[in-house]
């Protein structure tokens, strides 16, 4: 199985407050987006009470994730009843006072913090409604639910991302194999033709006459030369081979699964000088089309590559 570096999965706990009416309590949520990226990029956003969770929530990513840019976000959702039962942290509000007059000295034209401001203020409020220890466990539960359903999100993906990739290996395989057994009548084809021109340029079709400077013997084996060598420069008969290999290789890997990114970007390098080399050596238009056709394919998977793992 091999994993996509796009997905998207939450998951949410209610927590009931521990308070003497029973009533109220705290919604917990995490959220993870992913995207592509060279290597695996976590970014955070989580309110202070629950900052202590990074590590952990870090650890358990790194563990399951090798590539892609995660944002994580997790979200506190306090009922009304919760949010009325907190109590003031007076080191956090002595804090604020202390910033206040501060920026105040500077700018005596700045407005003052409203009370709605600083109970808003981040640490300010202190929540008793739900232990912290029970909040912790609960962002913590929540996160390896998110990331084993993003582990399914992303293989869903990529199994679809397989079907692709292995419908355009089958396609340029059939283009191969096909063009194969052209390339010596095609070779020979265009030999001949370049035989006739060189006979036809050095007047060889000409009776020989006491003042022939070169003999025919001569010119002749001039020609086989040149033919012989603009045979051995329009061959592709190792192209077609490397191309065969390169391909089988791809498939290998597709199958095989796991993290296979990086490995397929450099197939698809290789892939792709082996189509450019067919195409500047084509010596006849099915081979130039064929040349296109392969690029087109390898262009494509390419681009669908930069989303595997």
């Amino acid at each position: 199985m091999i994993y996509s570096m796009t997905g998207y999965a939450s998951a949410t706990r209610e927590l009931v407050a521990a308070s003497a009416s029973g009533t109220g309590g705290v919604s917990v949520s995490v959220e993870l987006r992913t995207v592509n990226s060279r290597f695996l990029d976590l970014n955070f956003r989580m309110p202070e009470d629950v900052r202590v969770c990074e590590p952990t929530l870090r650890e358990m990513l790194m563990n399951k994730l090798s590539r892609g840019k995660v944002d994580i976000r997790i979200n506190l959702q306090r009922s009304e009843q919760t949010a009325n039962a907190g109590s003031i942290n007076h080191d956090a509000l002595t804090q604020l006072a202390l910033l206040e007059r501060t920026v105040l000295a500077t700018f005596p034209e700045a407005g003052r913090l409203r009370s709605g401001e600083i109970l808003r203020w981040p640490g300010v409020l202190a929540e008793t409604g739900v232990a912290q220890d029970v909040l912790r466990d609960a962002v913590l539960a929540c996160g390896k639910q998110a990331i084993a359903d993003l582990i399914d999100v992303r293989a869903r993906e990529g199994a679809q991302l397989a079907t692709m990739l292995l419908a355009n290996v089958t396609e340029m395989e059939a283009i191969v194999t096909k063009i194969t057994p052209l390339v010596p009548e095609l070779i020979t084809k265009h030999q001949q033709k370049i035989v006739e021109r060189l006979q036809e340029a050095l007047g060889i079709a000409a009776p020989d006459t006491a003042a022939t400077i070169v003999s025919r013997e001569e010119i002749n084996e001039r020609i086989r030369q040149e033919v012989t060598m603009y045979g051995i420069r329009i061959d592709i008969a190792e192209e077609l081979s490397r191309l065969t290999a390169h391909l089988n290789e791809t498939r290998h890997v597709i199958e095989k699964g796991g993290k296979v990114g990086k490995r397929l970007d450099f197939m698809m390098q290789e892939l792709n000088r082996e189509a450019n080399t067919l195409g500047s050596k084509a010596a006849a238009k099915e081979l130039a089309d064929s040349s296109m056709t392969l690029k087109l394919l390898i262009e494509q998977m390419r681009e669908q590559v930069q989303n595997l793992e």
